[in-house]
């Protein structure tokens, strides 16, 4: 049997031999049991303290998140796990006994926060737990030695990789969940999770993709395509809308690419869920990339025309160079994004396209970045992610021949001032639109809302109208942004059916074990197959059950005795 000092572990079924003895052995296995009566000797608070201390589920975690909507709803799941059992989440990183670190792979610079954030940890002595696609992608990095991982389809067991490295055991789950075979997409989607707004919910719809990118390595953490079944999908959906949710993300690596491994697609999926959205609350698709868009695009117009979706679509380009693209083993030409882009502008009015696009990639000439410079002109995308050419390491584009990095500075400097020379809102002051009340803006000054085309529309921070649909008037326009005044006596909509959870609380948690929890008794762990609950115990349970074990073998003693 492993002892509690050993450095690494490889999983946590290996704390535990075959040939040990139960814990119910254990209890039984004297003749007879002799109770004896002592006199309680006072302890002091340190003592009672530290005893505490190891006793997991009993810690204040922090966690921090970097990288898309995937991740984030990886991230609340987590959260809520770990909040169901009985651990404290936190927001002050300083007053965490455990730090859990969620990263992300796609850029060179988040990976670097994520390293900081590690070293950081350790200089603080605290226990570091981390996540995501950097150790799934990477995990025998230096840098992760010795620290223990949740592979990105392993949320489901953070509470017991968290126990054990509250223990100080090191423990690796990385593996791939399967049914007969075939790749699942993750976790479970009914797990308890805490949203970090209550007002949306981010369902992952698949995993992986069906590219090959030669720049990309969220494609080693995260796999092939392996999407979840549609009736799945609706019932998260349900569940989210009956704690309060007025808003919901679809998200993955590829939405387009939904449904390929089942047998299914993306407008099967979304004719679906809208079925299930009440008037006033609004769904969101997430980003999709060019090929798998085509074939759908009359459904996905229509869709996209439905009140209670969003007119709003991310289609990554990248560049407008075929040459590049070829590089980049895109499977698309730019001609195939110029059709999607057109087709959706002429059959959704209004719509709103976002796009991607990567200055510096290798290879690229002077004139192919003057293509891209065109497209940027012509479509003047309202919603624009510049990205600066990063290497990845163990990417095919890492060992291609570099374009000097000033070279590729400099193009992103001509490209970003290309997008802040144009408003793309401008025309739209004087205008009345009905917007969805979701968050409040940075400085704290407005609430943020958005319309039918998910354009950001800041209005009176007035709590009245947080998680309705009002009517407002567009008095004036910003570079990302309008600012909106509600119209008076305007009709006001509730969509929620029940009132939101409050900031911070689980979601997915049965009446009965909320009241369990506020009993001294904690909600069940994460494990891979809950058949029923597994129940943790604070300090205090701890001590009742102590109490309750003596007097059964007092009982059990007496019982044998009188028998025999």
């Amino acid at each position: 049997m492993l002892s509690a000092c050993e450095p690494f572990v490889d999983d946590i079924e290996d704390m535990v031999a075959s040939h040990d003895p139960t814990s119910f052995q254990r209890e039984f296995s004297r003749q007879s049991v002799v109770p004896r009566v002592r006199r309680r000797k006072e302890q002091p608070p340190a003592e009672e303290l530290q005893a505490d201390s190891v006793i997991p589920g009993t810690q204040k975690v922090w966690m921090r998140t970097w990288g898309c909507s995937h991740n984030s709803s990886d991230g609340e799941y987590m959260a809520g796990q770990l909040a169901a059992s009985g651990y404290k989440m936190t927001d002050n990183p300083s007053d965490a006994d455990v730090w859990l670190l969620n990263s992300c792979t796609v850029k060179n610079p988040a990976e670097d926060h994520f390293r900081n954030s590690i070293k950081k940890a350790q200089e603080q002595n605290k226990k570091v737990v981390v996540a995501g696609c950097v150790p799934q992608a990477q995990p025998r990095m230096d840098y992760l030695k010795g620290l223990s991982i949740i592979g990105v389809q392993q949320i489901d067991r953070v509470v017991e990789v968290v126990d054990e490295a509250v223990k100080g055991h090191s423990v690796r789950l990385l593996g791939q969940k399967k049914d007969n075979g075939k790749r699942l997409g993750g976790a479970r989607l009914d797990l308890p999770k805490i949203r970090k707004n209550p007002l949306i919910e981010i369902i992952s719809v698949n995993t992986g993709c069906l590219n090959a990118c030669t720049y990309c390595k969220t494609k080693h953490a995260r796999g092939v395509l392996a999407s979840y079944p549609i009736e799945e999908l609706v019932e998260r959906a349900r569940q989210s809308l009956q704690e309060g949710v007025c808003e919901i993300w679809l998200t993955s690596e590829d939405t387009g690419a939904y449904g390929r491994d089942i047998g299914t697609d993306l407008p099967s999926l979304l004719w679906e869920l809208v079925k299930e959205i009440p008037e006033g609350c609004m769904l969101r698709l997430g980003m999709t990339n060019p090929p798998y868009i085509l074939e759908h695009l009359e459904e996905m117009a229509k869709i996209l025309n439905h009140p209670r979706v969003y007119a709003f679509l991310h289609v990554p380009v990248q560049s407008a160079s075929d040459s590049v693209l070829m590089d980049m083993k895109r499977e698309y030409c730019c001609d195939d994004f110029k059709r999607v882009v057109d087709f959706l502008k002429n059959k959704v009015p209004g719509i709103t396209i976002a796009t991607d696009i990567i200055c510096g990639f290798p290879g690229e000439t002077d004139k192919d970045f003057q293509e891209t410079m065109e497209l940027v002109r012509k479509y003047r995308f309202p919603s624009l992610f510049i990205n600066q050419f990063y290497p990845r390491p163990g990417t095919p584009a890492a060992k291609m021949e570099q374009i000097p990095a000033q070279v590729k500075k400099q193009r992103t400097k001509e490209l970003s001032a290309l997008f802040h020379s144009y408003n793309p809102y401008d025309h739209k002051v004087g205008e009345r639109q009905h917007v969805l009340v979701t968050e409040e803006s940075f400085d704290g000054q407005y609430y943020v809302a958005h319309n039918k085309f998910y354009e950001q529309v800041l209005v009176p921070k007035n709590a009245k109208f947080k998680g309705k649909m009002i009517e407002v008037d567009i008095y004036e326009a910003g570079k990302h942004f309008m600012r909106g005044r509600p119209v008076e006596d305007a009709r006001v909509i509730t969509p929620s059916i029940s009132q939101p959870l409050l900031k911070g609380e689980v979601s997915g948690i049965p009446q009965k074990l909320k009241e369990s929890c506020q009993n001294g008794f904690h909600a069940p762990l994460a494990s891979t197959a809950l058949i029923g609950p597994s129940w943790r115990l604070d300090g205090e349970g701890l001590k009742l059950l102590s109490v309750g074990l003596a007097l059964l073998a007092i009982v059990v003693f007496f019982v044998f005795e009188k028998l025999h």
